[in-house]
């Protein structure tokens, strides 16, 4: 992770308005290339009506500033840069490589990304390209070479943003490049080719290698392929979309003092970064998050996303760098924001440490496949509601201007791993309907809907600040991330830990001897057998809870039972379990429970370990604290149809009224600000 004092000066970059002091960031992508010259005057007048900070510019830039190999034409980047600097707009300069140029693949089609079946893609779309390809690495690198000794000292450019969204579309690459890069991962990481096969065990199913020549990405295979070796393909695929932002990232900090990021995409719909791996490499963490209408609650997903991106930036605050104002264009159905859901959205990012939000795009398209993805200044423009909305918006981030560096607390860690992803959702496992990142989200949302904040933390990381450590699903951890949470139990932590956790190391080998392998003695129970649960099946436990998905025959070793099957496959067996370990307590969950359940479960648990419920808390109120050096600032977002009554008193900085209780009113946001503690 950059050092706090590159993450502060990065910050401060970013949300100190010259003639105002600090503010929370308000920001957006603009695409001047896709209007006449004619419009940018008046783009850059209503960004200062809106409370504009800062712009997002260059991102698809390539084909504009470099129309041919050897040609370059910075004008229209002079210009529009100029413009910006004069009004007072911070820019967030794009290197410009999210999408190669067609003139690049007609030169060199051997860029172009290869799928699982060797079915090569063609240019048209964006991210054409393998993020292997050293042509491709070259080319970027001249970009950004030339940009950066262009823009590199320019007093307008507050931050570096490296190419876009990196591995939405091509993070996993089959082509034979690919395969020469994937081999020399492995060699690197392994040495030999007999650790390679004593790692993959491909003892099985006669897959011995005896060369590294004989060594392929995962393609297409008749059968299920090999699970070790698709899990070290998704590292190495992490890996070589991180090389690419690196490539850049080397010459922006070789020709230029500027901040340097990158958007990740911390969101229920993409998994293939590892960004655990790419977070110390941001001088300022800054994600995208779109609402995910595909989901049942995406607004509780949205604080999930918040949530690990603030884990990512190691608790320090972070920037929004795209969301919607309305709908997207990219779901089966793309639904709008109703009234109040922008500000309720942007808020909700905030409160989870976001201290600048910026929207993708400034000026809906009129043309491409993002011509239906909605915009600060939407196609009607400003005679609009979601131009009042943003008006709306803009002045209520800068009532909240005192947040600026303030921290979340939290007093419960959620241990988060994209290896564990990807190695749960293999196939040839006891249940298909074992989803990794929904049984992470069904553990979010209960604490969510509890009003309990959460850290979301990678595994091995420090747990002595918390109080309680839950543990979705950890099917893959290595030892020393075991011991970490059985250390934290062993000195008075308690931990919740669910079913498929401590199964298998990092090179997806079982651990022998009964389940749950790594945490068989902190949670003092033996599991001899899955005994997952038909589609659609229930089964009640004596509590009288229902439960689904999953059953086991666990056996326990000193471990307490809170609640047993009362029928299906194991009537009788333990499915609760609670076991008090050195100075501390972990309880095991080995079953899918339904929500009310799980959420009681989670407050009992949670309140034994000493964390209550915040002040003002009730259903359906978002309450999440924000602390300062001089004050808290306790955020309430009310996603209900009604008004609520809040018992907290404080200085309410939305409407600017000292309050002693408040009505909340349905779909609102206040900001309470206190004194330290209270």
């Amino acid at each position: 992770m950059s050092s706090i004092s590159t993450v502060e000066s990065a910050l401060a970059a970013l949300t100190t308005a010259p003639e105002a002091g600090a503010r929370l960031a308000f920001g957006c992508d603009y695409n001047p290339e896709q209007w006449d010259a004619a419009v940018w005057a008046e783009d850059i007048r209503l960004m200062r009506e809106a409370g504009v900070t800062l712009v997002a510019i260059n991102v698809f830039g390539w084909a504009r500033i470099q129309p041919g190999p050897d040609t370059f034409d910075f004008s229209d980047l002079d210009t529009i840069i100029a413009m910006l600097h004069a009004a007072g707009i911070g820019v967030n300069l794009g290197t410009g490589t999210a999408s190669p140029p067609p003139w690049l693949s007609t030169l060199h089609p051997e860029i172009l990304p290869v799928d699982a079946d060797g079915v090569r893609a063609w240019p048209g779309g964006r991210q054409a390209y393998c993020p292997s390809s050293p042509v491709f690495r070259a080319a970027a690198e001249r970009l950004a070479t030339e940009v950066a000794t262009r823009y590199g000292s320019h007093p307008a450019v507050r931050l570096w943003h490296v190419s876009n969204e990196l591995g939405c579309h091509n993070a996993h690459c089959y082509c034979d490049v690919s395969a020469a890069a994937f081999r020399d991962w492995l060699r690197a990481k392994y040495e030999t080719v007999d650790a390679v096969n004593r790692a993959w065990g491909t003892a099985f199913w006669s897959q011995r290698y005896g060369a590294w020549e004989e060594i392929l990405p995962p393609r297409r295979t008749l059968s299920a392929g090999n699970p070790a070796q698709a899990l070290d393909f998704a590292r190495f695929s992490s890996d070589e979309v991180l090389e690419c932002y690196r490539v850049e990232e080397r010459v922006l900090r070789r020709l230029s003092d500027v901040p340097v990021t990158t958007n990740f995409m911390v969101t229920a719909h993409i998994r293939t970064q590892d960004y655990w791996t790419w977070a110390p490499h941001m001088d300022l963490i800054a994600n995208d998050h779109y609402l995910d209408h595909r989901l049942p609650d995406p607004h509780q997903e949205l604080s999930f996303a918040a949530d690990a991106t603030r884990g990512l930036a190691d608790g320090a605050p972070w920037l929004l760098m795209e969301q919607a104002t309305g709908a997207v264009n990219w779901q089966p159905r793309n639904i709008a924001k109703v009234p109040g859901e922008l500000l309720r959205n942007s808020l909700a990012h905030v409160a989870r440490g976001a201290d600048g939000i910026c929207f993708f795009q400034w000026r809906a398209s009129a043309q491409g496949t993002e011509k239906f993805h909605s915009a600060l200044l939407p196609h009607a423009g400003t005679d609009s509601t979601t131009w009042r909305e943003v008006l709306d918006l803009s002045r209520t981030l800068g009532s909240l201007r005192e947040l600026v560096g303030s921290r979340v607390i939290a007093e419960v860690a959620l241990v988060f791993s994209w290896e564990a992803w990807w190695a749960t959702d293999l196939d040839s496992h006891p249940s298909q309907e074992v989803r990794y990142l929904e049984q992470v989200h069904a553990i979010y949302r209960a604490l969510w809907e509890a009003g309990i904040t959460v850290d979301v933390v990678r595994p091995g990381a420090d747990l002595s600040g918390y109080r309680v450590a839950v543990v979705p699903s950890l099917y893959l951890v290595r030892d020393a991330e075991a011991q970490v949470i059985t250390d934290f139990v062993a000195a008075g932590g308690t931990a919740v830990v669910t079913y498929f956790s401590g199964i298998v190391d990092e090179d997806d080998r079982v651990r022998l001897g009964g389940y749950p392998g790594a945490f068989t003695d902190l949670l003092g129970l033996r599991i001899d057998e899955f005994l997952p649960l038909a589609t659609d099946a229930a089964v009640v436990l004596d509590d009288g809870a229902t439960a689904s998905v999953w059953s086991e025959r666990i056996q326990p070793r000193g471990a307490e039972v809170i609640a047993s099957f009362r029928n299906g496959p194991l009537p009788g067996s333990p499915a609760i379990t609670r076991n008090a370990f050195g100075s501390g307590v972990a309880w095991y969950v080995g079953t899918t429970l339904e929500k009310p359940k799980l959420s009681a479960l989670l407050r009992r648990a949670a309140a034994e370990a000493g964390v209550e419920p915040p002040t003002g808390h009730a259903p359906g109120i978002e309450t999440v604290l924000r602390r300062g050096a001089d004050a808290d600032y306790r955020f309430f977002i009310n996603h209900t149809d009604d008004p609520q009554f809040v018992a907290a008193a404080g200085l309410e900085l939305v409407t600017g009224v000292a309050v002693d209780g408040m009505e909340l009113p349905a779909g609102a946001v206040r900001v309470l600000k206190t004194a330290l503690g209270e």
